[in-house]
């Protein structure tokens, strides 16, 4: 028997990485990480096979003709973003269960290749300003990108009924106890 796949798609700020890794240090549920490809430049302490697998876009584009993703995105002008089947398979072929966190149309596409092999879960906050009001906390956002991830985010809400499950991250402790019980469901149907 194969493993599973979760998908976890969020708009950013919503609390998405951190339930992740909650779910990551969870060994009973087997989960593996699946590292993504991008044809973006490696940043310093990043490395191949860990953080992504670099690619430069040439290769990228090869391996879009070839097939080779299960999503894929340009996110700008050849910078590519993207799932690898080779990725997922290793992964599934050791009996582990696939962890995703990836954006929205990424995971949607996941899930109609894999249909019921594969639970999507969006991860949001209860309101617009409770999510600007973390951004801003966080003190990494310009006016300028602020309004850019807000804007981002309220396209994004917009798909979260296309998801298996919702979970709104008022309380982080709630919601990861919340994620965990229907990944565990999920897991053992």
């Amino acid at each position: 028997m194969k493993g599973k796949l979760i998908v976890f798609s969020a708009p950013s700020g919503s609390g998405k990485t951190t339930v992740v890794r909650a779910l990551l240090k969870r060994k009973k549920f087997k989960f593996e990480f699946s590292v993504s490809a991008t044809s973006r430049n490696k940043r310093e302490k990043e490395k191949n096979g860990i953080d992504y697998y670099f690619l430069s876009a040439a290769d990228f584009k090869i391996k879009i003709k070839e097939n080779a993703f299960v999503e894929w995105e340009e996110v700008y002008e050849n910078q590519f973003y993207g799932t690898l089947h080779s990725e997922v398979e290793r992964i599934r072929s050791n009996d582990n269960n696939v962890i995703f966190d990836i954006d929205v149309a990424g995971g949607l596409n996941i899930k109609k290749k894999y249909k019921d092999e594969c639970l999507t879960v969006f991860i949001m906050t209860p309101s617009i300003e409770e999510l600007e009001k973390r951004l801003k906390k966080r003190g990494t956002e310009t006016e300028a990108s602020l309004k850019k991830r807000i804007s981002k985010a309220k396209y994004e809400m917009t798909f979260s009924k296309d998801f298996d499950i919702i979970i709104i991250n008022d309380k982080l402790e709630t919601a990861i106890e919340e994620t965990i019980n229907n990944v565990r469901e999920f897991l053992t149907s």
